[in-house]
């Protein structure tokens, strides 16, 4: 079976925390694998890893408020903080104490919120093409600043459904280094179909965008230092969101185990561009620290 169909075949549960339904798909056995995804994607991002690491590992997919199959209402909290406390409410609802964190781009803050403030559950941190500090990606905090603004959901929706806006900086030309990728339906519909059809879902997405907390990542520089997970970062060196100059200057700013590993031919989306050379990175990451058990 091929990983698009593996993964639109997991069962969805929709997990109520609180005020918000968290889409939730696993699959898997072994040691917990928890996977955050970033904007705009949602928990398809990682279909091409789950085949191979479900082999390893019990694979908790989520999708996270604002995005994908997830719920949310007036009074939810997209703040960095109030995703990381939403997603380790529902670790605590699944009965999950200690984990690992596979995240990217916004998810992977949210992952280092959780690694600070749940030391002791965070045993593998393992951070793609993210947040840098001091640093603002283009269009992104413009977006922020707009996006809630009436009649400008309605507006995007119209320019998500012309192809000139897609493959434009404006929208997802710096999702791939093969510019070819984005003239494959599967690439990119999965992410703007369901925004293009309901304008509650393009508000959702601007809710999660505009919770970025960009005070909380200029202060990753000092608290970098705080996390005890083992630490791999990945990053694709075409990246022009995030771009890997940056990336390894955060280093020094960890005091764990950590490690950088490049991924060529690669942008924002290593995972969904090299992910054979991804999957493998991260066995050798995991297993480097301890026996993986199936």
């Amino acid at each position: 079976m091929e990983a698009t169909d593996l993964y639109k075949n997991l069962e969805l549960r929709e997990v109520q925390i609180g005020d918000i339904s968290v889409g939730l798909r696993q699959i898997g056995q072994g040691k917990d694998l928890v996977f955050l995804h970033g904007f705009p994607t949602h928990g398809y991002t990682w279909r091409k890893l789950i085949p191979k690491l479900s082999g390893h590992f019990t694979c908790h997919i989520l999708d996270l408020p604002g995005l994908g199959d997830s719920k949310w209402t007036d009074t939810s909290d997209f703040s960095t903080k109030g995703q990381a406390g939403y997603v380790t409410s529902l670790l605590d609802e699944l009965g999950i104490a200690t984990y690992s964190l596979v995240a990217h781009d916004s998810g992977a803050t949210i992952a280092r919120a959780i690694a600070i403030n749940h030391r002791q559950c965070v045993e593998n941190l393992i951070l793609l093409n993210t947040e840098i500090p001091h640093h603002r990606p283009p269009w992104i905090p413009f977006y922020q600043k707009i996006g809630l603004l009436p009649g400008v959901p309605q507006v995007i929706r119209l320019l998500l459904q012309q192809n000139w806006f897609l493959q434009s900086p404006m929208g997802f030309r710096e999702f791939y280094a093969d510019k070819s990728k984005l003239k494959i339906a599967s690439n990119i519909l999965p992410y703007i179909d369901a925004v293009i059809r309901s304008n509650q879902k393009t508000t959702g997405a601007f809710r999660y965008l505009k919770g970025i907390d960009w005070k909380l990542v200029d202060e990753f520089e000092h608290l970098h230092r705080k996390i005890k997970a083992r630490t791999l970062l990945l990053w694709g060196t075409q990246d022009r969101t995030f771009p890997i100059r940056l990336g390894r200057e955060m280093v020094p700013q960890f005091a764990c185990e950590v490690e950088f590993k490049a991924i060529q031919n690669a942008s924002l989306l290593p995972h969904e561009e090299q992910a054979e050379e991804v999957i493998q990175t991260i066995l050798d990451f995991v297993e480097r620290g301890g026996p993986t058990p199936r």
